[in-house]
């Protein structure tokens, strides 16, 4: 699987630490409550509104450096929009992942 890194950030901020440390702080505020929106969606069957919660979620897998799993995530939000579970454990193994990631930060 791949591993979440701050690439992106790190280019974005420069040499601006006090940068860098905002953008982790809104991954820090805003990963929690977008997992649970998602979540809450899936519990309830809501399944467009999972799909419009992943759709935000893959901007922060895509900001953590993850190709992949962004793509993965793509399809993934198609096939909730056709109501269709296809690749939610993988899904969910890429939320467990990031969480674990911005978590340690």
């Amino acid at each position: 699987m791949e591993q979440p890194n701050l690439t992106y950030i790190n280019e974005l901020s420069g040499d601006s630490l006090e940068f860098k440390n905002k953008m982790i702080a809104i991954l820090k505020k805003e990963l929690p409550e977008e997992i649970e929106n998602y979540e809450r969606q899936m519990y309830n069957a809501n399944f467009l509104a999972a799909a419009q919660a992943v759709h935000k979620l893959k901007h922060k897998i895509s900001i953590l450096g993850l190709e992949k799993s962004y793509y993965l995530a793509e399809t993934f939000e198609e096939n909730l929009k056709q109501n269709r579970e296809d690749l939610k454990n993988d899904f969910e193994l890429i939320l467990k992942n990031i969480t674990d990631f911005v978590n340690a930060l």
